[in-house]
């Protein structure tokens, strides 16, 4: 078994508490599908939040999932113009007995365009660059 990452991003309807929990919860639950990720085999999950959200901690979300023994951590995007904003991002580290190239990256919503190519979508903005 490795470690493998999983990449994922959201945005939150607006900073506030509930529209921040709610858009990293469907998030965290289509990673874990798309992925076929069992709790137990979480290793630890990165939240990163554009600046303009600070509302909500998004791992109250994975909190309120019950992942009670899941280390996780939380952080601030660096404030680039011109980027997506009200943006949640996660890094999730799981035990996994695939290759790299067989995990389903999730994005959502406007962070859709942060990687057209894995979402099947191409925005002129951001082609030829991955985030």
């Amino acid at each position: 078994m490795s470690v493998r990452g999983i990449r994922g991003a959201t945005t939150a309807a607006s900073n506030t508490s509930e529209d921040i929990i709610a858009a990293t919860s469907r998030l965290l639950g289509d990673m874990v599908a798309a992925n076929h990720v069992c709790t137990d085999d979480i290793v630890a999950v990165f939240f990163t939040t554009t600046p303009d959200l600070n509302a909500e901690f998004p791992a109250a979300a994975a909190r309120a999932l019950g992942w009670r023994k899941v280390p996780l951590l939380c952080s601030s995007e660096i404030d680039v113009p011109g980027r997506v904003q009200s943006c949640v991002r996660v890094l999730m580290l799981v035990n996994a007995d695939v290759t790299q190239a067989q995990i389903t990256h999730v994005y959502l919503e406007g962070a859709r365009r942060l990687r057209p190519d894995l979402s099947g979508e191409e925005h002129p903005e951001t082609a030829g660059t991955t985030f």
